[in-house]
């Protein structure tokens, strides 16, 4: 369908039906709004819908189904791939639906599925409440919640999607639904990991905790002791209880008060821990990282919505990133990890991560579709870098990345710590026979894949 075919009278009857608004290229905040976190993506769709209710997305959806449009769905706009944005399609844009609402009571929030966890964390922090986010403020939670969701809190908490309670739902015929243990049970499962190939999740209902303060450690080394480092951490966290989340970052050390100068814009190895407790407390479990004599630490006591802005990742930047879920961290995997930081492009927001998995995670017994979660560390080299002349470089480097410590790794993968990788890695990310099952689901509810632009399922065809 022709983009000037679209922009016309159709397009025109479509404002009428919606409370939201509807962009086409020649609109003046078309370009912002189709802006997206990597900046590498650069497309251009017929129609952006920006949704303000679920009836907006039904008919969105009707809309573009009928004009035969590829249909992306953007919650947050964070991930790598940059599929929430199609050339030439409908975008349907969930951000004004981006409204929490907390019962303190009932320890519960209903997050709007445009809403980003900063919102989430706001709302919840006057209560001293918290779940399970990601690592910074600016990830949308329906992207993050259907992929599983790990973040700071998920040795404490579990991961995000195991604190998920119900989900509503517009189905690819625009048809509204939830989905929760007790209503469309099968396509519950499926959503907690499978992603947005079932339909598009306009709220969510999820389980909080108290939480009414962390303990925030971020200390740091020249990258000349980053095998020590990294190996004492590692042997801290064989034994840490529950409280203690984080983990360690190589990256460009920041001008900041608590920085020695010479350190400032050079490769650093960090290690942030979170301690969901107090200070004296934090100080005592992470005694073994503050006897190494850290070359620059910050120590704070503050709240989980704090917390997320931390490491708050810059908007606009070109990125690529990829991971490798380990079973074991023996001594040389260590330094394999630690050596390939030299190869790191220094000065730039990059991350070289290696995030300890377990505690509340990796107990659970759910057979939700997550095998990774069972595996004992995460290493997610995580590029981030503003001349196009780097591409290539940051690319080869995630790649040897992820060669360099393949020996240990379990196989399968977190599907939000990467961007388009091949069939092959999906099924890596859900499991063999979880991917089949969640290949039937698929058939049930979007048995034209109406909703591809994703970690696609594709669904099962069945014999006559």
């Amino acid at each position: 369908m022709a983009l000037d075919v679209v922009a016309g009278a159709a397009v025109d009857d479509l404002r009428t039906t919606l409370s939201g608004d509807v962009l086409v290229p020649d609109d003046p905040p078309y370009d912002e709004a189709r802006a997206l976190f990597n900046g590498m993506i650069d497309r251009r769709p017929a129609l952006i819908v920006q949704c303000a209710t679920p009836a907006d997305v039904a008919e969105a959806l009707r809309f573009g189904r009928r004009l035969g449009l590829r249909i992306a769905v953007r919650g947050g706009g964070h991930g790598v791939a940059g599929k929430a944005l199609v050339d030439g399609g409908l975008v349907i844009d969930l951000r004004p639906m981006h409204d929490v609402t907390v019962d303190p009571e009932a320890r519960t929030a209903r997050v709007g599925g445009g809403a980003t966890m900063g919102h989430l964390d706001r709302a919840a922090e006057p209560y001293d409440l918290a779940t399970t986010g990601g690592r910074v403020s600016t990830t949308g939670v329906g992207g993050f919640l259907l992929g599983g969701g790990t973040g700071w809190l998920d040795r404490k908490f579990g991961l995000a999607s195991d604190n998920l309670l119900s989900v509503d739902l517009v189905t690819a015929d625009g048809e509204r639904l939830t989905a929760s243990e007790d209503e469309h049970p099968e396509l519950f499962w499926a959503l907690h990991g499978g992603g947005g190939n079932f339909g598009v999740a306009t709220s969510f209902t999820l389980r909080l905790h108290p939480l009414p303060v962390v303990t925030v450690m971020l200390l740091l080394w020249g990258p000349e002791r980053g095998p020590e480092v990294v190996r004492t951490y590692r042997d801290l966290m064989e034994t840490a209880p529950d409280d203690v989340c984080g983990g360690v970052i190589y990256l460009t050390a920041p001008p900041e008060p608590f920085v020695p100068d010479g350190l400032v814009d050079r490769l650093a190895c960090g290690v942030l821990v979170v301690y969901t407790g107090r200070e004296a407390a934090a100080r005592e479990a992470a005694a073994p990282l503050l006897g190494l004599r850290p070359e620059g630490r910050m120590i704070a006591e503050m709240s989980n919505a704090d917390l997320e802005c931390l490491l708050d990742d810059p908007p606009g930047y070109r990125n690529y990133w990829s991971a490798e879920h380990l079973d074991a961290l023996p001594d040389e995997a260590v330094d394999r990890y630690c050596a390939r930081a030299d190869d790191m492009l220094v000065p730039s927001p990059t991350q070289h991560a290696l995030f300890p998995q377990g505690g509340a995670a990796g107990r659970s017994t759910a057979d939700h579709p997550l095998p990774w979660r069972h595996a004992r560390w995460a290493v997610h080299p995580f590029c981030l870098w503003e001349d196009p002349a780097d591409d290539e470089r940051s690319r080869r480097w995630a790649r040897a990345v992820r060669e360099d410590v393949r020996p240990w790794a379990s196989g399968a993968v977190y599907l939000n710590f990467i961007g388009e990788e091949g069939k092959d890695r999906v099924v890596a990310g859900l499991g063999e026979d979880n991917h089949r099952r969640l290949a039937e689901v698929k058939a049930r509810y979007d048995p034209e894949n109406v909703f591809r632009l994703n970690h696609n399922i594709e669904p099962a065809t069945f014999g006559s």
